[in-house]
């Protein structure tokens, strides 16, 4: 009974020995997939692929740059026009806007077009047309004025856009040329080794499609950015060109609102027509 126990048992470690090589060549094959990622692509590749990874990541930078700057600035427009235009339309008169503006500075688009306004009021009324800038009537001075800070408005509102839309335009091909060249290189060296299997070709090939994805994660937010501060900034402009008429309209009547309320009420009187007969002869 011993020896028949003893000869069924004799086989185990046979069996054992032949699962050992089964499981290192298990390890062995996973070894090289596990090393495979982001890493060892960029340590791998040759400098024009390490040169193109640079650059995609300065791309990413400038751009968020971009878009947290020109953001932040965006709310603080936003915060500080509201309460200007909420004290413009509540004021007694523009010499309280002027010394409202005198006191607190200029901060916003709004209050920048009202002081050059204003002041370029004074200035052509105390001196005239002094220079060639200055000629032509008030009015046109101030037309002049008022188109000059819009499109300093405008410039500096669209400032870094040009920046963003190229980021969003390029940086999608810049990382398909680095995949175009990492695969290149890929193949070469699976040429010079003599294996084709899948296994050595999906892992290089693989690690060159990353640059397509880095290239995309750039565009991306890019062009997001782009095209949420061109419309910010289309909403902007329109509301500044209609506060500008407005402006344009206080500053050529030359009116105060006691003015403009005895002057409506004396068209009001004079339009009254009396209906009483007249006498006879």
């Amino acid at each position: 009974m011993s020896e028949t126990t003893l000869a069924a048992s004799a086989p185990v470690p046979a069996a054992s020995a032949a699962s050992a090589p089964t499981l290192a060549t298990t390890v062995e094959a996973h070894a090289p997939a596990s090393s495979m990622g982001f890493g060892h692509f960029i340590s791998q590749t040759d400098a024009i692929g390490q040169g193109l990874f640079v650059i995609l990541v300065l791309m990413s930078l400038a751009s968020w740059a971009l878009i947290v700057t020109k953001g932040v600035g965006l709310y603080l427009r936003q915060q500080r026009s509201n309460a200007f235009l909420n004290f413009f339309w509540n004021a007694t008169s523009l010499e309280a806007v002027q010394h409202e503006i005198g006191a607190h500075g200029v901060k916003e688009p709004f209050s920048h077009l009202t002081s050059h306004a204003m002041h370029a009021q004074a200035h052509h009324a105390r001196y005239g047309a002094a220079k060639l800038e200055e000629a032509g009537s008030a009015q046109d001075f101030l037309t002049r004025t008022i188109k000059k800070v819009l499109d300093e408005e405008t410039m500096r509102m669209e400032s870094g856009l040009t920046m963003l839309a190229t980021i969003g335009a390029t940086a999608p091909f810049v990382g398909l040329f680095g995949t175009v060249w990492g695969v290149y290189h890929a193949l070469l060296a699976i040429g010079e080794s003599g294996s084709g299997s899948l296994d050595k070709v999906a892992g290089p090939v693989g690690e060159a499609l990353i640059m397509t994805g880095v290239g995309l994660a750039v565009a991306i937010p890019a062009v997001m950015a782009y095209n949420w501060l061109t419309r910010s900034n289309r909403v902007w402009g329109a509301r500044l060109d209609a506060f500008a008429f407005e402006l344009f309209t206080f500053l050529s009547t030359g009116l105060t609102l006691k003015n403009s309320a005895e002057a409506e009420q004396g068209q009001q009187g004079s339009s009254v027509v009396s209906i009483k007969p007249a006498a006879k002869a």
